[in-house]
């Protein structure tokens, strides 16, 4: 039966051998969310008559110019989307109800999708504003973690992380300015790619902090989300923080024996007291010593000084300056923990801004210099988990520790991607982050390939803008 579980490449190619159609996938899918009920991952959800529509469209297509079928990269892939990100037809909420508006034209992220071929199924949960890696920060409900029930999901892109591992879409977007598009790949067991700044557009995402934000992708492997990437990147003049790759091609690598790794002693990394996620950590990096090339030691405390920043630095500032005015009108309409966050970003000053500047200019400088010596750092996505109602009675401290290995990153302008690193003795999943210099994105790629056994991810194809 055409299943919509399938990965983005299986449906591909059972497209292209007729022994799939749209309208086959999307009745399978259709039946998978009317038995999942209310599961906390959406908020909105595109009405069944348009999904049924859009699949009529694409097979007729097929029917009529299979070459033009076959062309679009994403021909027949169902999709969901973050809820901060725009949507025409459908709420915009960031995850607060009263923030909601509805915006005429699609965020230019999801209409890359589209003309590819893509599905857009809906838009999923999230933690409010973006502000949280728990994903227990929402009014919409929290999806329930697709590995361990009872286990937070990881925000702030739950819904979107949960989508994918519980097999109902291929792929979601999510973003990611601190670690919301990683840590709930970790908490899942799925692929979390957070591109370079800038490589994807960020016209028509609510921002969280709009100099950092990523959109992020969520697959099932890591060659699904080459694909994604492949039509998700590209210049956008309508965004001033979008950036244009270097022109000289992208290094590449065919095994683990070609890439030299960077990772912290093992007795400076801090699981939070779980032994279980240390042990599975370890196992993973002795593997990864037994095949790479070679690897060197590096500190951790410009990573973490880098990562205080964010929260506990003046860059909450920069989200207060773009929900100032809706706190202030809606005080009662945001969550506490989520207000208390933000509007803590009042205590600093321009001087605090241009100190933690150059600050960070020279934590860059030092971590850019490892680059000379490593291809790739190696780090835990997560040092340990929490249940929801851990997260219930220390809803601060519990994100900080979540986030300890993933908010240096946009600070420091590097490239990331989580990938599953398998299980802790106990069976809660443990997950790795593959870090490089910003444009790095598919030799990070290649290198959690490998890590997954997966074929290394195939050059790049253009997309096609032929929307039927």
């Amino acid at each position: 039966m055409p299943s919509a579980s399938a990965s983005l490449v299986d449906l591909r190619d059972a497209y292209a051998r007729g022994a799939f159609t749209v309208a086959g996938v999307v009745t399978d899918l259709l039946g998978r969310l009317t038995a999942r009920g209310a599961d906390g991952v959406w908020i909105d959800r595109v009405p069944p008559e348009a999904l049924v529509r859009r699949a009529a469209e694409l097979d007729a297509l097929a029917r009529r110019d299979p070459d033009a079928a076959a062309a679009l990269p994403l021909f027949g892939v169902p999709f969901a989307v973050k809820g901060n990100i725009d949507v025409a037809g459908l709420p915009t909420t960031a995850g607060c109800p009263a923030f909601a508006y509805r915006p005429g034209v699609d965020a230019e992220a999801v209409r890359r999708l589209l003309d590819a071929g893509g599905v857009l199924v809906g838009t999923t949960t999230l933690d409010q504003f973006a502000t949280g890696l728990v994903g227990t920060r929402s009014p919409y409900g929290v999806p329930e973690n697709a590995l361990v029930p009872g286990l937070v999901p990881g925000g702030s892109s739950s819904g979107s992380a949960v989508a994918v591992a519980a097999g109902l879409v291929p792929f979601a977007l999510g973003t990611d300015t601190a670690g919301s598009g990683r840590v709930p790949a970790a908490l899942n067991g799925v692929v979390g790619l957070k591109p370079t700044r800038g490589l994807v557009s960020t016209r028509g995402v609510v921002p969280a902090c709009r100099s950092l934000d990523c959109v992020s992708v969520f697959t099932g492997s890591v060659v699904d989300a080459a694909a994604v990437l492949a039509v998700l990147a590209g210049p956008d003049p309508a965004d001033p923080w979008s950036r244009v790759a270097p022109a000289s091609p992208p290094l590449r690598v065919r095994s683990l024996a070609d890439v030299r790794v960077a990772w912290p002693d093992v007795d400076a990394l801090d699981f939070a007291g779980d032994d279980a996620m240390r042990r599975a950590h370890l196992r993973l990096r002795a593997d990864v010593e037994a095949r790479c090339a070679g690897v060197v030691t590096v500190p951790l405390a410009p990573l973490f000084e880098a990562g205080d920043l964010l929260y506990s630095g003046p860059w909450v500032a920069e989200r207060l300056a773009v929900l100032a005015d809706f706190l202030a009108a809606h005080p009662d309409d945001v969550l506490p923990v989520t207000r208390a966050i933000i509007e803590g970003g009042a205590r600093f000053t321009a001087t605090d801004v241009f100190r933690a500047q150059y600050r960070l200019a020279e934590l860059a400088a030092e971590v850019g210099r490892w680059w000379d010596d490593a291809d790739v750092l190696l780090l835990p996505t997560v040092g340990t988990t929490f249940t929801v109602e851990q997260v219930a009675a220390e809803p601060r401290a519990h994100n900080v520790t979540l986030g300890r290995y993933t908010q240096f990153t946009n600070l420091l302008d590097l490239a990331g991607i989580a990938v599953p690193g398998g299980t802790t003795d106990d069976g809660r999943p443990h997950g790795v982050g593959l870090y490089g210099p910003a444009f790095t994105d598919h030799l990070l790629l290649d290198v959690g390939a490998r890590l997954l056994g997966e074929p290394v991810a195939r050059e790049p194809v253009a997309a096609r803008s032929s929307r039927p």
